[in-house]
């Protein structure tokens, strides 16, 4: 018989202990271990966070632990492993209450043998599995349970809940089925809005055993009304005596509305017929009018009872009455509409043109059984039509001079696109040596990417010194025309604003009255977010401001986090323009050797997918989390790709603007 192999973690301060389980279990007849010893609980848990397991055993009294609770934190980080406690005390109430901690067995430890160690390891592991299949099974129970799109309830005949699923509890307004039932206490009184309509269920009840559709309005907790149909059977025991009720409820509120609106729909199409200026009529299969409104009467000069039953060529000429009833076969032959303008002749009156629209009629077995019409007076409209025609010939001149202007108009723009893109760095400087940048202390990257012709993100990355690098990026609102002018205007100011360029938070305050000055006279301000550091290779610090631009992320590869840049004061300061007097102030952070910060503008995370679900900050941290290793080039582009992924196939819908910069 195979021997199985199990690995178990032995958390045992003791040596001499520690030595006597692996004896033990090297003398094991039916399955041969692999013991991983810690000596303390810190370096249990850090073993099962990064090793698999089969079983725990744990000596209760660890230094650093805290007894019987050191089970609770075990299970904890391991829920799926089994724990054996073993410890000097040989007390039934001990083992007791290890076993309420979570334990599936206590061991005595002076009392050990081979063959009992082995037993409680395999009886342990059994236990476990058994507790998880059950665990299982009750879960798969509450799934289907709480998951089906009707409401299952239990009730007593005196009107209180017993259970209730969460589709019951959302029906009716309540954020979970133990609100719904401690909240409805008296089911005639607190549901139903007609008085006695719990009576009556009760009734049928009691006659029938089962009720099937009953059909009621009732109130939500919120106080509002919806229509509820209920399913229901009587649940008896063996001596037929009545215990509870048990059934289904179904919101059918859309379908009464929908009933509604239809007795209203027909209402009001009656409604609509009789005042339409339109002439209106029905036919029959056989050419006979079975309905006419009162403008068609009145064209024909006839009451209603005189037009029903007979046809046209009861009243219009016989070459007129043959053309119409041709019409009508076609429609009523093929089901299609019919659309034409065509000469027509009432009684008494000379012809006219008139527009004419016939529908087939469809019964409730969706077989044809007539058509109806419509037709109005268009003799002006067709005098006008001439004029029409001549004004078209106009219009198509003027767009051919448009096509033209667009041309040029779109060589303008693709001119502009290159010279917005030559204003991106295109070239980094290197520190601290400025004539070497194989051995810079800072090394960038970035990725650019428009989504118009030309766009509203801007970054520049300048040596403000031998040792300092000033890395500036902002994002204006929107990405056309105006975005680009003012991203121009930015880029404008940065350069002008370079001998303040040391001290973020004096660069970012001119730089906000600067683009004020100029952007209150174009009397709608763009929203422009920046954010602007400067890194000191030197001295290893990093001061930044930000203006309502998102939070950079600094990655510190060597400890394998990812975090954003936030203020020291924990305050959002506002984009840049807005307000004159806004005050940015600087906040400084350490630089570590191999960290990487990404600066980006919001179009790289404002992405969805094609269910609306937008790809989240927090997505985009754990997707830099989980490339926080690789070179920046690198990570960008898998970054890129990973969010144009789940968008679906809708890629970018703004600008995205990435800079990374590495530290030596």
């Amino acid at each position: 018989m195979s021997q199985e192999r199990l690995r178990v973690l032995l958390i045992e301060h003791d040596p001499g202990f520690s030595r006597r389980v692996g004896d033990m279990l090297g003398q094991a007849r039916d399955l041969t271990a692999e013991v991983r010893t810690a000596k303390d609980l810190r370096a249990g848990l850090t073993e099962l966070n990064g090793n698999n397991f089969d079983v725990v055993l744990l000596d209760v009294s660890v230094p650093d632990g805290a007894g019987l609770a050191n089970v609770s934190l075990i299970k904890a980080e391991a829920p799926q492993l089994p724990v054996i406690v073993a410890g000097d005390m040989d007390d039934e109430s001990v083992a007791v209450e290890a076993v309420h901690a979570g334990a599936q067995d206590y061991l005595v430890k002076d009392q050990l043998t081979p063959g009992w160690l082995e037993r409680s390891i395999r009886y342990a592991i059994e236990r476990h599995r058994m507790d998880m299949a059950l665990l299982e099974a009750e879960e798969k129970y509450h799934s289907v349970f709480d998951h089906l799109v009707e409401g299952i309830f239990q009730t007593t005949p005196d009107g209180h809940y017993l259970i209730a699923n969460n589709a019951l509890a959302r029906i009716y307004g309540y954020a979970t089925p133990e609100e719904l039932i401690g909240g409805v206490t008296d089911i005639g009184r607190s549901l139903y809005v007609e008085p006695g309509r719990r009576e009556e269920f009760i009734r049928v009840m009691q006659q029938n055993d089962t009720i099937t559709g009953f059909e009621s309005q009732i109130y939500r907790k919120d106080g509002g009304v919806i229509w509820i149909s209920e399913n229901c059977r009587a649940i008896r025991n063996g001596k037929g005596k009545l215990l509870y009720y048990e059934g289904t409820v179904e919101d059918i509120t859309q379908r009464r509305q929908a009933e509604e609106r239809l007795r209203n729909s027909e209402t009001l199409y009656h409604s609509l017929v009789e005042t339409l200026p339109q002439n209106i009529f029905r036919k029959d299969l056989d050419e006979r009018f079975t309905f006419a409104n009162q403008q068609f009467c009145k064209a024909l000069g006839r009451d209603l009872a005189e037009i029903v039953g007979k046809t046209d060529f009861d009243f219009f000429p016989r070459e007129l009455a043959g053309k119409y009833q041709q019409d009508d076969r076609k429609v009523m032959q093929t089901g299609q509409p019919y659309e034409t303008v065509e000469e027509h002749q009432p009684p008494g009156h000379g012809k006219m043109y008139v527009q004419v629209v016939k529908t087939p009629l469809y019964g409730a077995d969706g077989k044809i059984i007539g058509l109806q019409g419509i037709f109005w007076d268009i003799t002006q409209q067709r005098l006008a039509e001439e004029k029409i025609r001549r004004v078209n010939g106009l219009l198509a001149q003027n767009r051919k001079e448009l096509r033209s202007r667009n041309r040029q108009m779109q060589d303008d723009l693709k001119m502009a696109r290159e010279i917005q893109l030559t204003m991106l760095p295109q070239q980094y400087p290197a520190f601290p040596n400025l004539d070497n940048p194989r051995h810079s202390a800072f090394e960038f990257t970035h990725r650019y990417l428009p989504t118009g012709t030309v766009g509203g993100d801007f970054f520049t990355v300048s040596a403000l010194s031998e040792t300092e690098a000033g890395v500036f990026i902002c994002d204006v609102a929107g990405h056309g025309v105006r975005s680009a002018l003012v991203t121009a205007m930015i880029r404008a100011l940065v350069e002008e604003l370079k001998p303040s360029a040391a001290d973020p938070g004096q660069f970012m305050n001119k730089l906000n009255r600067d683009l004020h000055a100029i952007l209150r006279h174009t009397g709608t301000p763009l929203l422009t977010t920046a954010f602007y550091l400067v890194a000191d290779c030197r001295s290893s610090k990093l001061r930044f401001c930000n203006a309502g631009h998102p939070k950079p992320l600094l990655i510190r590869r060597n400890a394998g986090e990812v975090l954003p840049l936030v203020n020291a004061s924990g305050k959002s300061q506002p984009a840049l323009g807005l307000f004159p007097e806004a005050v940015y102030e600087a906040t400084e952070a350490a630089l570590r050797p191999n960290d990487l910060i990404m600066l980006f503008t919001d179009g790289l995370y404002e992405v969805q997918n094609a269910a609306g679900e937008l790809y989240s900050q927090s997505m985009l941290v754990t997707g830099v989390q989980q490339r926080l290793k690789q070179p920046a080039p690198r990570l960008f582009d898998e970054l890129l790709a990973e969010i144009k992924t789940y968008s679906q196939g809708t890629g970018f819908t703004d600008d995205v603007c990435l800079v990374g910069m590495e530290v030596g």
